[in-house]
């Protein structure tokens, strides 16, 4: 019980900054003037934290790359099924939201300006990969012109091998320090979080609570029917009605970890357990289940969707444009990968809506509400998905499942 509570201190100190919030906010609408500044102070050392961290993480992940070329078929089949398993998600996310929307608040402002709205396709495509300046790659305005220079910086690191060494130590040390500093910064998040929550109840009213209910609970309802649905169809193209009984029955303690410690690294050795037991090679396992638990995010991927439609209904615009729906799938797979192994990474996904979509900050802390409570069932997704994963990926390399067995360290 101590365990789980240690695991879960981030989100229960968060909701009780959020529930404290909403208290002051109802009773005592005066005070939020005071308390405002304490949330914008949170939002802009999360900005001014995040945009280096993001250049640093992708950077040193691309320079520190090994050359495994004799997996080359498992890595092409593990890519494959990533990005197959996380687009899927989606997709199905967005039939949800769909099919069971969420009506807008009521309070929601219709005076937005719509920015470059006059913009060709040719003048979007630019601004949204590249940037005239190198001092204005390092703003969340640019994020995703950030994001393609950190991907070709770590590139070039990578490339010059020797010569380059002290360049990419430094990419290393400063992920690292980086990434100490969000944690830093993420401490304040009750008291953020809170102060603006008391600022949207005062302003908006009780029907926030309706608001953020009705997302929160259609991310649960579809993230469990994807769960036994999906997961069970997988394994069932995997290997049959044997690849069925043989998944749920290794993936209930592999399930109970994810929830337990809200953790997908720390579910990656009881993964690698059950695909042991399920028969899943372990040329495939050893390398799918590890580099899964960063860069394959079923969950992530279905909250980043979820997010997304409640910026949307927030600033008052249809989310169902084709434009927006293929950007959010394109956010989604982006996110999906680069921010699996950042700590609150998924908060690098609200800045890269930000950018893309031209948003107003005021959406940020919503959704950053909302990706915070989604976590145990989007860490379930995230870290189980792993394993059924490997047996797709033995089935679609063309490897043979072995017989089951224990798995030893």
């Amino acid at each position: 019980m101590k365990e789980v509570l240690k695991n879960y201190a981030g989100i229960l100190l968060l909701l009780t900054g959020i529930i404290a919030g909403s208290i002051i906010g109802i009773f005592f609408p005066g005070a939020v003037e005071y308390l405002k500044p304490f949330g914008d102070i949170f939002l802009n050392l999360l900005f001014v934290s995040v945009v280096p961290l993001v250049f640093f993480a992708v950077s040193n992940s691309i320079a520190s790359l090994e050359r495994q070329s004799q997996f080359g078929k498992i890595i092409f089949s593990m890519t494959l099924t990533f990005l197959l398993f996380i687009i899927i998600a989606a997709l199905f996310t967005i039939g949800a939201v769909y099919f069971f929307p969420t009506e807008a608040l009521p309070s929601t402002p219709e005076e937005l300006p719509e920015t470059g709205g006059d913009d060709t396709w040719g003048d979007r495509i630019v601004r949204f990969f590249t940037v005239g300046e190198f001092t204005e790659l390092f703003s969340r305005k640019n994020m995703l012109a950030l994001l393609i220079f950190a991907f070709l910086t770590g590139m070039a690191a990578r490339k010059t091998g020797e010569a380059g060494r002290h360049f990419t130590l430094f990419l290393a040390s400063g992920y690292e320090v980086m990434k100490e500093l969000l944690l830093i910064v993420m401490k304040a998040a009750p008291v953020g979080l809170g102060a603006y929550f008391a600022y949207q109840v005062a302003t908006i009213g009780p029907q926030l609570f309706g608001f953020y209910a009705k997302p929160l609970g259609l991310y649960y309802a579809a993230g469990t029917v994807y769960f036994f649905v999906f997961f069970t169809l997988y394994a069932f193209i995997a290997k049959g009605k044997d690849g069925i009984r043989k998944f749920w029955k290794n993936n209930i303690y592999p399930s109970l970890t994810a929830i337990s410690t809200c953790s997908s690294f720390a579910t990656m050795p009881v993964n690698l357990q059950a695909a042991a037991r399920i028969g899943v090679p372990d040329a495939i396992a050893n390398i799918v289940i590890p580099i899964g638990s960063t860069l394959h995010k079923n969950g992530s991927s279905m909250s980043s969707i979820i997010k997304i439609y409640v910026a949307f209904l927030i600033i008052g615009r249809d989310f169902f444009d084709p434009m927006n729906l293929l950007l959010a799938v394109g956010i989604t797979v982006f996110v999906s990968i680069v921010a699996g192994g950042i700590p609150n990474g998924g908060y690098i996904g609200e800045m890269l809506m930000i950018s893309v979509y031209q948003l107003p900050v005021e959406a940020i802390p919503a959704v950053m509400i909302i990706g915070t409570l989604v976590d145990p069932l989007a860490t379930v997704l995230n870290s189980t998905g792993d394993t059924v994963a490997a047996m797709f990926v033995t089935k679609i390399s063309g490897e043979k499942f072995e017989e089951p067995k224990e798995f030893a360290l």
